[in-house]
Formats: structure tokens, C-alpha cells, sequence
């Protein structure tokens, strides 16, 4: 994902800020140069860009920071605060609820993923237990009703549409009838699309929208126009009520930022992004744990909520008894294997785990480690119960790697970096133990068990050190209590070693 590339530059600039010895004037002007580099290169407005920096500056005052203040700290925070603030259009106008029938009409230019975009709303909320059915209005388009038919019947979502008909405010009113007598809590209307913004485009929608009659329109825009997302999105809200926007394309074009942030300027709430071809390749989108993941931080709540959707429930008590316990078997690495693979595309799994996706998946290298994934799930078919549930390291001798190797038709030294990648995530599990895993949607219960004592063992000694002992670390846990945006995330004690540098992936 390009955004990546971003996320990262912002994070080595905070990671050489964090290198310095003294923070004065000139190392925090040439980290925050450094952000607005990558910020422009990304497409983000001039303006915004110059914006975010002298609010940073305001804010960090270094003349008026008292000694004793954590200057990175409050630096860091404020680079983060400030790219949210960025990002955060609001809330959308209307949010469907589950049971009671709504209305989503999606509009937007030829060629956004339009088509596509709707069938993944859909799905995406059909594997959340709503009953979806899509309507194809786009007359305009040859092949739109083909495309949305073979799209919907992967699926397995019930769709309407016509070869024959060639008004889509009668198919479109049809179809929404159809679907609300088969009592579908989800009706998506798919409409046409023009090259260019153009009265008949606007009329059709206009027509469209009277005779369905949305709870809410979603403006679908393709991220690779950048800044003239601005205009794009004016445009659309000035001549339809869209509610909410959907940006596509994010995985392979630089524009990504700028477009986002564009968005955000029109006060258009941006509600996902969709992140590749493939259906479950859609990412809702939340700013903070957004943000979170960008610099490299972890989104501890989105990966519960993953945890809560792919495990079966009646599996979920025992892994998050396993993981509060912090003991760690090769059969437990293998579970998670397993349920990693089924959550999705596995760069937005291991995004969402600080330390886990600078060890295991390196940016830019998803397919790779994928194929490492399946590559360890094979040599641990060859493996004996004994040593699947085995806590002890040295249960695995030379003639044991032998065999494995041999029967998984792996090489010994595959085998040891297997072995390697085992102890490696059993010393990060290890540190997990006692804390209390919250149930769905109970974030705040991992924060209350997150004390001062339980992060005084968990966190490095140099950087316990650097936040002011035990004293600096309770004052901080005091702080993030009262801030509910932190305490979701595992990712705001990450940042206190620069965001680069995940809390997690500091524990080894």
C-alpha cells in the first residue's frame, strides 16, 4: 500500500528526532520539514501541509516547556493529534441498522470501482450477519449488469437488474420494492456513472434518489485524482445529499494522501477505503486507529474485532484465556496462523498488531510473507503433539529438526528459522500475561488492566527509563486514562519510542 511509504518516512523523521540528544529548535524544525516533505509527496494541500506545522509548533512551545517535560513525547502526540485532526471529516449523516430496512443509493464518476465498491459494502456486511441485495440502475454502462450479477453471485448476495429495461429509475424502483417485501435490512442501489461531471449525470441521480428515496448516498471516488478530490466531492454534494464517501484504489497510487485529506476538507465523512481488487480488500475507516496504523503503532481494537469476527465463538474464550495466560506453544502459533489466513488480506492484519508487522511482514512484502506463513504451517504437519504442545525450547534436538525437515521437504535451516520465529513471538506473548483481554466493543477493560506495575515489567528498561521511571509511567497511565482515544490503542505507549518503533516490537 503507498500509504505505507508515507507512514514510514513520518516515522524514521519522528525516529531521528527521538536519536537526538538535546530537542531544541533545530531538530524539532527538521523533523517536522521532514513530515511536510512526505505529507507534499503524498499530494497533501500546500496549505494544509503549512497549517499542520505551525499548529504543531504552537503547541510545542520548547522556550515554554518546563525541564522535565518529555519533549518527544509531546512532539510525537502532537504530530499524531494533528494528522487525525486532518483526516477527520465527522461522522456520516446516516448509519444503517441491522433489522430495520435502509436504503444506500451509490453514486459517483465512471470508472471509481462503483460496481465493485457496492457488492464489498456489501459483503462486508453480510459476514456481519445483515442480509444485503444489491439493485443495478446503471443503464448507461454496457456490461454493468453482467459485472454486478457475476460480482453478486460470488457473493452469494441477491441482486435485480434488467437487459431488457433501459430506465433506471424503474428498475431501480423495482428492485428496492422487491427487496423490501423480502425483508432485506441492507438495499444498495447501484447508479450510473459519466467520464465527467455533467447535467444528464446529475438528473439521473436526482430522478433516481426521488424514487428510492436513500436513508443515505455514498460518493464513490477513485484516490488516484488526489487534491481534485476537493472539487469532485463539492460538486456531488451540492447536486445529490451524499452522506458518506467511499475512497477506492488506495493500495497502488501516491495520490492516496491527498486525496483523503481533500475529502476531509469538504467535511465529507470518509466511511471506508477500499484497498485492492479482491472482495474482502475493504477497510472501514476510523481516523485514529487509521492514523495509529500508519505510523506504525498497532490498532489493538481493530485486531479484537477481527479476533471476534474469524474465530468461532465458541473458540474466542479459550484463545483469549490462552493469551492472558502468556504461555506459548508451536500449536498455539499454528491456531494463530490459521486464523491470520482467514482474516483477510494479511497486510491489514498484521498492521493492526504493533511489532508484529516490522518482524513478520515487512512493508511491501505481503505475499512473501504469506507464503513464510504456509511454509511454517507445513513443518509444523510434520511435527509430533509432544512438540506442538511443548513449552521447552530444547525439546527440539538435531535429530528432530532432521526429521521435520525431511518430512515437510524443508531444508534444516527452514526449520531453524521456524524455531527462531517461535521463540520470537513466545517472549512477545510471555509479556501479555495478566492482562485482562476485553469482550467485543469493551475496550476500556483493557486499559483498566493495564496498570503502572503490569506496563513497569512489560516495557524495556531503557525506556522506562526515558519516560522517568515509575513515577513518569503512572503519570503517564493517569494521562491516557483520561484520554479516550489512547486507551484503545497499544499503539499510544508504542509512540513513546518513536511510532517507528512499536511498543511490542521494543519488548525483545
Amino acid at each position: 500500500m503507498v500509504l505505507a511509504q508515507l507512514g514510514g518516512s513520518i516515522s524514521r523523521a519522528l525516529q531521528q528526532m527521538s536519536n537526538a540528544t538535546v530537542i531544541d529548535e533545530k531538530v524539532l524544525n527538521e523533523c517536522l520539514n521532514e513530515i511536510s516533505r512526505a505529507l507534499l509527496q503524498s499530494d497533501v494541500q500546500f496549505r494544509m501541509v503549512r497549517d499542520m506545522q505551525s499548529n504543531i509548533k504552537k503547541i510545542v512551545n520548547l522556550d515554554d516547556l518546563a525541564a522535565g517535560h518529555n519533549k518527544r513525547r509531546i512532539i510525537q502526540q502532537a504530530v499524531f493529534n494533528e494528522l487525525c485532526k486532518m483526516l477527520d471529516p465527522g461522522k456520516p449523516s446516516f448509519t444503517p441498522k441491522k433489522g430495520k430496512t435502509s436504503v444506500i443509493m451509490f453514486v459517483g464518476l465512471q470508472g471509481s470501482g462503483k460496481t465493485t465498491t457496492c457488492t464489498k459494502y456489501a459483503y462486508y456486511h453480510q459476514k456481519k450477519g445483515w442480509k444485503p441485495a444489491l439493485v443495478c440502475a446503471d443503464t448507461f454502462r454496457a456490461g454493468a449488469f453482467d459485472q454486478l450479477k457475476q460480482n453478486a453471485t460470488k457473493a452469494k448476495i441477491p441482486f435485480y437488474g434488467s437487459y431488457m429495461e433501459s430506465d433506471p429509475v424503474k428498475i431501480a424502483a423495482e428492485g428496492v420494492e422487491r427487496f423490501k417485501k423480502e425483508n432485506c435490512d441492507l438495499i444498495i442501489v447501484d447508479t450510473s456513472g459519466r467520464h465527467k461531471q455533467e447535467a444528464a449525470l446529475f438528473e439521473e441521480m436526482r430522478q433516481v434518489s426521488e424514487a428510492t428515496k436513500p436513508d443515505l448516498v455514498i460518493f464513490v471516488m477513485d484516490s488516484s485524482i488526489g487534491q481534485a478530490a476537493f472539487d469532485q466531492a463539492q460538486a456531488f454534494k451540492q447536486s445529490v445529499a451524499v452522506g458518506a464517501v467511499i475512497i477506492t484504489k488506495m493500495d497502488g497510487h501516491a495520490k492516496g494522501g491527498g486525496a483523503l485529506s481533500a475529502v476531509a476538507a469538504t467535511k465529507s465523512p470518509v466511511i471506508f477505503i477500499g484497498t485492492g481488487e479482491h472482495m474482502d480488500e475493504f477497510e472501514i475507516f476510523d481516523v485514529k486507529p487509521f492514523v495509529s496504523r500508519l505510523l506504525g503503532m498497532g490498532d489493538w481494537s481493530g485486531f479484537m474485532d477481527k479476533i471476534h469476527e474469524v474465530v468461532p465463538t465458541d473458540q474466542q474464550p479459550e484463545l483469549l484465556q490462552k493469551l492472558s495466560e502468556g504461555t506459548f506453544t508451536l500449536r498455539l502459533m499454528y491456531e494463530q496462523f490459521q486464523n491470520i489466513m482467514k482474516m483477510g488480506p494479511i497486510g491489514q492484519v498484521f498492521s493492526m498488531l504493533p511489532g508484529f508487522s516490522a518482524e513478520l511482514m515487512p512493508k511491501g512484502h505481503e505475499k512473501e510473507s504469506q507464503a513464510k506463513i504456509k511454509r511454517y504451517m507445513t513443518m509444523m504437519d510434520s511435527m509430533t503433539n509432544a512438540e506442538l504442545d511443548s513449552t521447552n525450547p530444547k525439546l527440539m534436538t538435531e535429530s528432530r529438526i532432521i526429521r521435520i525437515a525431511r518430512g515437510s521437504g524443508r531444508t534444516v535451516r527452514d526449520v531453524m528459522e521456524m524455531i527462531e520465529e517461535y521463540k520470537r513471538l513466545a517472549k512477545i506473548w510471555s509479556k501479555m500475561k495478566g492482562l485482562k483481554i476485553p469482550k467485543k466493543g469493551d475496550m476500556s477493560a483493557l486499559s483498566r488492566s493495564m496498570n503502572a506495575q503490569h506496563m513497569s515489567k512489560v516495557l524495556p528498561p531503557q525506556m522506562l527509563k526515558q519516560i522517568g521511571g515509575m513515577g513518569g509511567l503512572q503519570s503517564l497511565m493517569k494521562q491516557m486514562g483520561s484520554n479516550k482515544d489512547m486507551a484503545s490503542m497499544f499503539g499510544g505507549l508504542g509512540g513513546l519510542g518513536g511510532p517507528g518503533e512499536s511498543m511490542v516490537s521494543r519488548l525483545r
